[in-house]
């Protein structure tokens, strides 16, 4: 099972040698990103990956034994599949909790990432997100877990304006089973320390954070970490909540592949 590889589709342009990599959340697959399919395919190759446990690669690991995960695992299930393709180097796109996977695919493997597009991005937990975590902890033995995933869901993403994308991620944290979603709720509490450790540690790659105005538990977060980093730049989605990518399209498309457009390294 070690040898297994995640579920990945790639979509291949007639003349451009650029990839962009997709990395969804936690709770979701690579079908949130169906609204920067089209668009984005007319510039660049492109490789879409679901998580481990999460959409068509929810029975891959259903073997695998260890009590946790970490994201330095989940880092690597990604790289595997690079291998797998040949693919060297990257643009890679993050949403959520998968903004936290992408800085780590350039922590561990920093020539493979050209540039990075991190929205909705999980920056640090504040202390509503912790309280939250913590009940979290306490009754997700006991509770049901679509009870919890529902909860956060609307928490994180209490607008009428957002509830597509509310339905989206329940909808595919539905294929989650209660074991996988607790692996990857016990994920959580690995993130401040890493974030803390990311802000202090600048790397040598362009970044664009995308951040809807009204994604109010993480946009401040993010605000730091940009007045941290010289080669960070933040653009604040007007209206529009955490997950920007499906709230907003046509403008997180346009800044996006005009953003990538301008880190592209020839191969």
């Amino acid at each position: 099972m070690s040898d297994a590889l995640l579920f990945h589709k790639t979509f291949l342009h007639p003349s451009s040698n650029q990839w962009v990599v997709f990395v969804h959340g936690a709770g979701g697959s690579s079908s949130i990103w169906f609204k920067q399919v089209k668009e984005y395919k007319r510039h660049f190759n492109l490789l879409l990956i679901d998580l481990r446990g999460h959409g068509k690669s929810n029975q891959l690991f259903r073997d695998l034994i260890a009590n946790r995960y970490t994201f330095k695992a989940v880092t690597l299930d990604i790289l595997k599949v690079l291998d797998h393709l040949k693919i060297r180097s990257a643009h890679f796109v993050g949403m959520s909790l998968g903004t936290i996977i992408v800085r780590n695919i350039a922590e561990l493997a920093l020539p493979r990432v050209q540039s990075m597009v991190l929205g909705g991005a999980v920056t640090r937990l504040d202390i509503r997100s912790q309280v939250l975590v913590k009940l979290g902890n306490l009754c997700k033995h006991i509770v049901p877990y679509m009870w919890l995933y529902r909860l956060f869901a609307y928490i994180v993403m209490p607008q009428s304006a957002q509830k597509e994308s509310r339905s989206l991620f329940i909808r595919e944290a539905k294929k989650l089973c209660q074991k996988e979603f607790k692996r990857w709720f016990i994920l959580t509490a690995d993130v401040n320390p890493m974030m803390k450790y990311f802000k202090e540690r600048e790397l040598a790659i362009p970044t664009l954070y995308l951040m809807g105005e009204r994604d109010y538990m993480f946009i401040q977060p993010v605000k730091e970490m940009v007045a941290a980093h010289s080669l960070s730049q933040l653009h604040q989605i007007e209206d529009c909540g955490h997950v920007c990518n499906v709230e907003k399209p046509e403008e997180f498309n346009s800044l996006s592949i005009t953003f990538i457009k301008q880190h592209c390294i020839s191969k």
